[in-house]
């Protein structure tokens, strides 16, 4: 399996994780809500901590490029992360429009985000690194 097959499958998977949460805030349903939120939160930080722990360090020592892709992708998770910590305590509050809002902003971000790892960083991190290698290494942090 390629990088951008692995990590691309595990978007996918927070993408619909997140239908399901915001469905459930859309019907009031505040506790399975938080249940999902949860589930979205822990999977999309495992998500940025496969790619900061393990392959954007890789990459960066196998090209050379550190003030690339990888940094932009970085200060992106950072923003990603207030937005998931605003969100949860909207959630907290049972605050329906500021989570939603909150979410939009957060699906804005996440979708340009991986649009830009999905067709540059992860194509690029399939031509020079070891495909195997880095999916394995990445797989031993979790399933998404």
């Amino acid at each position: 399996m390629s990088i951008t097959q692995y990590l691309t499958e595990e978007h996918r998977k927070c993408d619909q994780i997140y239908a399901e949460v915001e469905k459930a805030v859309n019907e009031g349903n505040w506790e399975k809500a938080k249940e999902l939120f949860k589930e979205f939160k822990e999977k999309t930080l495992l998500h940025f901590k496969k790619e900061e722990e393990v392959l954007f360090p890789e990459f960066e020592q196998r090209t050379g490029i550190v003030m690339g892709p990888t940094q932009v992708m970085r200060m992106e998770h950072d923003q990603a992360r207030e937005l998931l910590e605003r969100m949860e305590k909207a959630l907290e509050e049972k605050n329906k429009d500021e989570f939603l809002s909150l979410g939009e902003s957060l699906m804005i971000l996440i979708q340009q985000h991986n649009m830009k790892e999905e067709q540059i960083l992860y194509p690029m991190s399939d031509q020079n690194l070891n495909a195997e290698k880095m999916v394995s290494k990445m797989a031993e942090l979790g399933e998404v």
